[in-house]
């Protein structure tokens, strides 16, 4: 007995031995990569940020949350689940958080943008007619409109008074915020400059439409709320069947985890699942 004890402590040893050979052998390298990605995903944070003028946030701050939720949430669907594929999966979910915070947070941004456009038309066309140009014009939006509009017209008027004329500044608003209705706002005031169009008239029309093509949308929204709650619920349903299974029977996959073509098959069902998913949310989705 005492031989088998000094041998396990042998051959522990040997492998943590091995295990430190090999971290201070691929260790440099290890670093300068993890140094590399932290370098472009804070350069890919600090623009996101930048479009959304949220300055009082940290790039390197947010990046942190890449290195300390992967671990965080697989511990905790470790001690909650005690199986190491949902532990796994949770750490991977994990790596992704912030990504998906940072989308939701610049995805409500632009929708609040959507939602001032009629009322930032209106008063376009009230300071043009009251003799303003447009340059002026968007002035006086600025003052009266509350964020995020007032941010991004802000930006426009600044990059005009240092030298970048209306046009490149309005097309870059366009790219920048990527929006239906903001890119026909944006057309029709670049055709009516290179026209001589009236743009109250324009602005007039334009209101008209906007307001048309929302209550179409809303239509068609109400029309196809069953399907897409069918859709969801088609959708949730599987996941929720394996970990009700799950909480029942811990060891009811057991089976299948154990041999190839379990494994197999639960590899197909999981991609099944997403195409699944993918296809009922195309289907659902009807585009004006």
């Amino acid at each position: 007995m005492p031989m088998l004890v000094t041998l396990f402590l042998l051959i522990a040893l040997l492998v943590a031995l091995a295990i430190l050979l090999l971290t201070l052998v691929f260790a440099p390298s290890l670093e300068g990569k993890l140094k590399g990605w932290q370098i472009k995903k804070q350069k890919v944070v600090e623009k996101e940020l930048d479009d959304m003028f949220a300055y009082n946030k940290s790039p390197q701050y947010i990046v942190r949350f890449y290195y300390i939720l992967p671990p965080a949430f697989g511990l905790v669907a470790f001690v909650i689940t005690q199986s190491a594929l949902f532990a796994f999966l949770a750490a991977f979910l994990g790596l992704f958080i912030p990504t998906i915070i940072l989308r939701a947070r610049s995805a409500k941004r632009r929708m609040k943008f959507n939602s001032q456009i009629l009322d930032s038309i209106m008063i376009l066309s009230s300071s043009l007619k009251g003799g303003l140009s447009l340059l002026q014009s968007l002035e006086v939006l600025i003052e009266e409109m509350p964020v995020p509009m007032s941010q991004e017209i802000g930006l426009v008027v600044r990059e005009n008074k240092m030298g970048i004329t209306l046009e490149d500044s309005l097309r870059r608003l366009d790219k920048r915020m990527a929006l239906e209705e903001l890119s026909l706002v944006i057309n029709s005031i670049l055709v009516a400059r290179e026209t001589g169009g009236d743009l109250t008239k324009v602005f007039s029309r334009l209101s008209t439409t906007i307001r048309d093509n929302r209550k179409l949308k809303e239509n068609i929204k109400t029309l196809t709320l069953q399907g897409r709650l069918q859709g969801i619920v088609m959708s949730v349903l599987p996941i929720l069947f394996v970990l009700w299974v799950v909480s029942i029977n811990k060891h009811h996959f057991d089976g299948m985890m154990q041999s190839d073509i379990g494994r197999m098959l639960l590899v197909v069902a999981v991609f099944l699942q997403i195409i699944g998913m993918f296809l009922i949310r195309v289907f659902s989705t009807i585009k004006i």
